[in-house]
């Protein structure tokens, strides 16, 4: 049998629903066997209604002892709203951590393949500075900053040293521990899945990498790393300059390693826009999302698109028995 993917329904102020209903009328029946959606099948329900979409819906409540349906099969979590899509911050923030909390424990048995997470607002977690990334890694027990954003496609994967924090801390967390964690992490998994060495590229800081002067993060932090990484028989290159790698030079390389969340992120997306998912590396488990936000300006407009969603699935429907 198959292993089982979790997706979590995130956000209740979102786009979520819509694009959840899209994905699903995409899959196979077989596929669509082995989904279990946390959430709460009330909200679920009259969010489909408000959108004027049919499916059907049923409780699970134990995901290993059930019985086989193509339905959406929810894992119920209790919620308080009126509107179901106006929920209130403090009963939206409750939900969206009892939703991971049960996700990160289901998804420790090996007969789950993974966990999705729809998008989410950062601000719901309850914590500065933090994503769900950095959520689960804290469930994970994950220690010295090694979990790891991934953002990726079938022709090229960025990920960024830094994930969810404001650029003014940038620079003075850019050390050269941080960053070996980081790529060796990055290489291991990509030795793993694709059975090659990866050709990494490392970007600079700085404008122009602060033209290498001496107190520059690039003199003091970046160039040693990877002059230890390439002791270590890593194949990187850098540190480059951000303004044009994403030009045309961003095809000779497998991955992309940036300092701040945007420095790789923006380019990334303006180049593949919905083809591409995030992935968290060095989890106990695997766990990826769509690569974009709650969309809360999307809300019953019925024009989000469903792909990343989808993409992420057929990630996770990849991973073996």
């Amino acid at each position: 049998m198959k292993k089982k993917i979790i997706l979590i329904s995130g956000d209740p102020n979102s786009i979520n629903s819509e694009i959840i209903y899209k994905s699903w009328k995409k899959l196979s029946k077989k596929l669509r066997q082995n989904i279990f959606l946390i959430s709460n099948f009330n909200l679920i329900n009259d969010q489909l209604k408000k959108l004027n979409y049919k499916v059907k819906i049923e409780l699970v409540e134990d995901i290993h002892n059930y019985k086989e349906t193509d339905a959406l099969k929810i894992i119920n979590i209790n919620i308080n709203y009126k509107d179901p899509f106006n929920v209130s911050f403090k009963s939206c923030s409750r939900f969206v951590i009892k939703s991971l909390n049960l996700a990160h424990n289901l998804a420790l048995d090996k007969r789950i393949a993974g966990i999705i997470n729809c998008p989410i607002d950062k601000r719901l977690l309850n914590k500065n500075g933090i994503g769900v990334t950095e959520y689960l890694a804290s469930k994970c027990l994950v220690t010295k900053n090694k979990e790891t954003m991934l953002i990726k496609n079938d022709s090229l994967i960025v990920s960024p040293v830094t994930t969810h924090i404001d650029i003014k801390s940038v620079s003075r967390r850019i050390k050269k521990n941080l960053i070996l964690n980081k790529i060796k992490t990055i290489h291991k998994w990509f030795l793993k899945s694709h059975k090659k060495k990866p050709k990494i590229a490392i970007l600079g800081l700085n404008p122009h990498n602060a033209e290498f002067r001496k107190n520059s993060e690039e003199k003091k932090e970046i160039i040693p790393a990877i002059k230890k990484l390439n002791r270590l028989k890593i194949k990187i290159e850098g540190p480059l300059v951000a303004d044009t790698l994403f030009i045309k030079n961003y095809k000779n390389y497998d991955v992309i390693v940036g300092m701040y969340h945007d420095q790789v992120l923006a380019p990334f997306k303006t180049l593949y826009r919905y083809e591409a998912i995030n992935l968290t590396l060095g989890l106990k488990y695997i766990r990826v999302s769509p690569d974009h936000g709650v969309a809360k300006d999307k809300i019953l407009k019925k024009k989000s698109n469903p792909t990343s969603l989808i993409r992420c699935i057929e990630y996770l429907q990849k991973i073996k028995t």
